[in-house]
């Protein structure tokens, strides 16, 4: 595992994507087939930027399983050593209705429970977790157990060393809509991160706010080294405990799909982090990663190139 930039956490699914736009699920004639899933689009992204990622993740053993362990590694170059495999649970899948790009719908099949809320601690090597660059841990791994309980044993093995990052990624379904629930959890796993990085509404979830400058106080008084907010029309809030405090602007796109932006933003973050490169330039990045993902169908087979990246920055 020499060399490894990146561990995500979490989630994994194949996606379908209903290839007619504008119309709801029950008419839609066919789909296009993907890997999903928060964490494991992420990883991903940083691969397809030239990263060594690896997601940590479990699959059910039947074909949708092997399909998404196979195309990881052989389409997307993750590594996939720490994808285990449930003997009797299904492999999620998530279908993405399009009868509004800008504000997609994902329908998730993840009854009776998903394989990747079974992760256990010794499915993972607590060596690599202690020592890879970032890891980075969606707050939707908190849902359940024992994934809960993973996490934090992660999280307090890692003992807060740069960067940990925690992407607040709400979503209601995974909680069954308890947000006081899943706000006493992600507030339980905040003290051993160094990063934080989510929507207004995540920030109401995690911090009791949705206005960005109080939620980046609120999560930098937890001793977080930086905290990102996303604002949508309004850009981006970078935010660090050493006193940066920046608005960076959106890039206008047609969206063609909104899912997924957030991912490429994250696996853009990351390669800039990994670059050695300050906040706000890692934001204008991730900022030009989304756009581009935006602006085409997919998210994981359509994540952008450093160069696409470098030439969207190039246009003021």
């Amino acid at each position: 595992m020499a060399g490894l930039d990146l561990l995500t956490v979490g989630r994994i699914s194949t996606d379908l994507y209903a290839e007619q736009l504008g119309v709801p699920l029950a008419e839609v004639r066919s789909f296009r087939k993907s890997v999903g899933g928060t964490a494991t689009n992420v990883a991903v992204a940083a691969a397809r930027l030239g990263h060594a990622a690896a997601v940590f993740t479990k699959v059910g053993d039947d074909p949708f399983g092997h399909y998404v362990r196979d195309a990881l590694s052989t389409t997307f170059g993750v590594d996939t050593r720490f994808v285990a495999t449930h003997p009797t649970l299904r492999t999620p899948l998530a279908f993405a209705e399009l009868r509004d790009p800008g504000e997609p719908v994902l329908d998730f099949y993840r009854d009776p429970r998903a394989p990747d809320m079974t992760i256990a601690v010794d499915e993972v090597d607590l060596d690599v977790v202690c020592k890879v660059p970032i890891l980075w841990i969606p707050a939707g791994t908190l849902a359940e157990e024992p994934s809960r309980s993973t996490v934090l044993t992660l999280l307090r093995h890692r003992g807060r060393r740069a960067h940990t990052i925690v992407d607040l990624d709400w979503r209601p379904v995974l909680w069954h809509g308890e947000i006081e629930r899943a706000s006493a959890e992600v507030a339980a796993a905040l003290p051993f991160a160094t990063m934080a990085i989510g929507n207004r509404a995540e920030c109401q979830m995690a911090v009791g706010t949705t206005d960005p400058d109080e939620a980046a106080d609120r999560l930098l008084a937890l001793g977080l080294t930086a905290a990102i907010i996303k604002m949508g029309g309004d850009g981006v809030l970078a935010a660090t405990a050493s006193g940066v405090r920046q608005r960076v602007p959106p890039r206008p796109v047609e969206v063609v799909c909104g899912l997924g932006a957030g991912d490429a933003f994250g696996g853009a973050l990351c390669h800039g982090l990994l670059s050695g490169w300050d906040l706000v330039r890692c934001v204008h990045a991730g900022n030009a990663a989304g756009a581009i993902v935006a602006s085409r169908l997919m998210c994981a087979d359509d994540m952008p190139t450093a160069a696409e990246i470098v030439e969207v920055l190039s246009h003021a």
